[in-house]
């Protein structure tokens, strides 16, 4: 069993600052890909920031610059942090991870549960 957990979501005001953080664990052989999606109410899911394994990031063009995604592997855990936040970021955020579970070969995405973001005055 594996899984997923976000924190770090809230309420803040625009310019503000946050830093969520999601944690995987379980019977866990490796992680690929570690990443951040966020749904906006009435809209469809997307990606937000990726990180590999290596390292190598990507960002979607909406958040460059203001978002930075990084990975602690010795902990399962990846975090993004969010600055200059804007009232098109309100979203649910959630983690997702490209694993491979012990004693399986292929890998599978996880998905956690999700962090609420909201940003107003």
């Amino acid at each position: 069993q594996v899984q997923l957990v976000e924190s770090g979501g809230g309420l803040v005001q625009p310019g503000g600052s946050l830093r969520l953080s999601c944690a995987a664990s379980g019977s866990i052989s490796s992680i690929n890909v570690m990443g951040w999606y966020r749904q906006a109410p009435g809209k469809e899911r997307e990606l937000v920031a990726a990180v590999t394994s290596g390292g190598t990031t990507d960002y979607a063009d909406s958040v460059k610059g203001r978002f930075m995604i990084s990975r602690d592997n010795a902990k399962n855990t990846v975090y993004l942090q969010i600055n200059s936040l804007k009232p098109e970021d309100t979203a649910v955020y959630f983690c997702n991870a490209n694993l491979i579970v012990k004693y399986r070969f292929s890998a599978m995405d996880y998905w956690g549960k999700g962090t609420l973001v909201t940003v107003s005055s």
